[in-house]
């Protein structure tokens, strides 16, 4: 049995007891990576050296401590996305392969208080613009459940870390499902909380009014210690919500009698698969069995999410990315005779295809003549998908429906096909244009062996009733489980 078989809580006890010790966690953790990142490729840049130094100092630090936070001494790998100090960020990109950060982002630093031990940056789709980690500047993250199976995106990388069991948990960002939709292809826990909880700051931004860093753990108890470390508002981050943060330990009651559960038509509709909708029913069912109800609802304006969304995200990543023209930092050309050439080619050599396509989509609708027509209008349709929301939380507690529409599909098999790769996301980005939390949860396997995801969605700054929903489904279940043998 792997360390990171354990609950966290369990590990936290074992390092009081010293039965373990925080160099055993890296060395298991390191030990793993060795065996299995040939197959998933999970990972971008290891930080060892500077990890096992600090291991041998926390484990001197243990003899003087009475007490320590749970998160002491336990590894974590970190999205490549979120800035990490003299530790180099790429964001999956070539036009930042030489990046190599001032500051660190304030989940990084409140990881730091809790004395967790970084063990290296994860491979992501570049930017975050992607549903399959294919769209990576450097390498493909395969699925571990079936490594011909993409593992989705764009935080594939600290979805298949976890579910490998290279990490006990990692950090991911979701910009229109990239924690919630990994973690459902990978059998893991992957939250996105509430626009707001979390601070931006340090997280390179890809839509500024979209993104949120978010957790991804084996449990729902893991995953709930994980957001209570990096939550809060910060000074940094003006759009960091100052809204108490609950103890979300305390919400794992296991108690959801009475509780009232919305299941929108839509999410049971057209495109998703038999097994899939198969799969929810029997998660709905377990849930009546622990005294919940459940109910049919509309959420009407769901079926303009996705092109909301992708006018909406395009618009701000054009703006967001014109930051990098081989100035300042990052990659520049040597191919540049003058100013305007310099822009053109270290962007055109830096940037992949699908950021370069997003990035005209964008500039497109924010253009002159073109902006009424596409951003305003919507920016309207937004408010209308926060207004459908709104409206089923004045009489319901949670949301319930799938993550996903399918299991994983194969690599290489929609990766020439940008539209249906977009449609993928129509069961996670409406809850990004709401702003309000959610959570997927393993709830089976398809024929392949695949797993599928149950996705909890909550009212703003709710995340403790969607804790207690996903913590009382796994406690009822065997799904959370099942681990990939690779």
């Amino acid at each position: 049995m792997s360390l990171f078989d354990y609950k966290i809580s369990e590990l936290h006890s074992m390092l009081h007891k010293k039965e373990i010790s925080v160099t055993d966690l890296v060395d298991q953790s390191y030990k793993r990576i060795n065996e299995v990142e040939d197959k998933v490729e999970a990972f971008l840049t290891l930080d060892e050296e500077k990890a096992r130094s600090y291991a041998k100092q926390l484990d001197e630090a243990i003899g003087t401590k009475d007490q320590f936070g749970l998160l002491f001494g336990m590894p974590i790998g970190i999205k490549d996305n979120i800035v990490t100090k003299g530790l180099r960020t790429t964001c999956a990109s070539k036009i930042l392969d030489n990046f190599d950060p001032i500051y660190d982002a304030t989940v990084v630093q409140k990881l730091q208080q809790a004395e967790s031990v970084t063990i290296g940056k994860l491979n992501m789709d570049e930017f975050a613009m992607g549903s399959s980690t294919e769209n990576s500047g450097f390498k493909v993250t395969k699925n571990p459940w079936n490594t011909s199976y993409v593992p989705g995106g764009s935080s594939g990388g600290s979805a298949v870390a976890v579910a490998a069991g290279e990490v006990p948990f990692s950090l991911g960002s979701d910009t229109g499902g990239s924690v919630r939709q990994p973690a459902s292809f990978c059998g893991v826990v992957g939250l996105k909380p509430t626009y707001g909880r979390v601070s931006r700051y340090g997280l390179v931004a890809f839509a500024s009014s979209l993104d949120i860093i978010g957790p991804i753990t084996n449990s729902v108890e893991d995953n709930a210690y994980l957001l209570q470390a990096i939550a809060g508002v910060d000074p940094m981050d003006g759009t960091s919500a100052n809204v108490e943060v609950p103890d979300y330990l305390s919400a794992l009651t296991g108690d959801v009698k009475g509780l009232k559960i919305a299941v929108p038509s839509e999410y049971l509709g057209e495109g998703v698969s038999e097994e899939v909708k198969q799969s929810v029913l029997s998660g709905l069912k377990v849930l009546e069995g622990q005294g919940a109800t459940w109910e049919e609802v509309s959420l009407p304006h769901s079926k303009y999410a996705v092109a909301t969304y992708y006018l909406l995200s395009s618009s701000e990543a054009s703006a967001n990315l014109s930051r990098f023209d081989g100035v300042r930092y990052g990659y520049r050309t040597d191919n540049a005779s003058n100013l305007l050439e310099l822009y053109k080619q270290s962007r055109s050599e830096g940037f992949g295809d699908e950021v370069k396509r997003r990035i005209m989509l964008g500039t497109f609708a924010l253009s002159s003549g073109y902006y009424d027509a596409y951003y305003k209008k919507a920016q309207k349709v937004r408010t209308l998908i926060k207004k459908d929301f709104e409206d089923v939380f004045e009489k319901y507690d949670v949301i319930i429906g799938p993550t996903t529409p399918t299991p994983a599909f194969k690599v290489g098999e929609k990766i020439s096909d940008p539209l249906t790769m977009y449609a993928n996301d129509i069961l996670t980005i409406p809850m990004n244009l709401a702003g309000v939390p959610a959570i997927s949860v393993p709830c089976g396997l398809s024929t392949e062996g695949l797993p599928l995801g149950l996705q909890i969605i909550g009212k703003h700054f709710d995340e403790s009733t969607i804790y207690r929903v996903a913590h009382t489904f796994e406690q009822a279940t065997e799904f959370h489980k099942e681990k990939p043998q690779l």
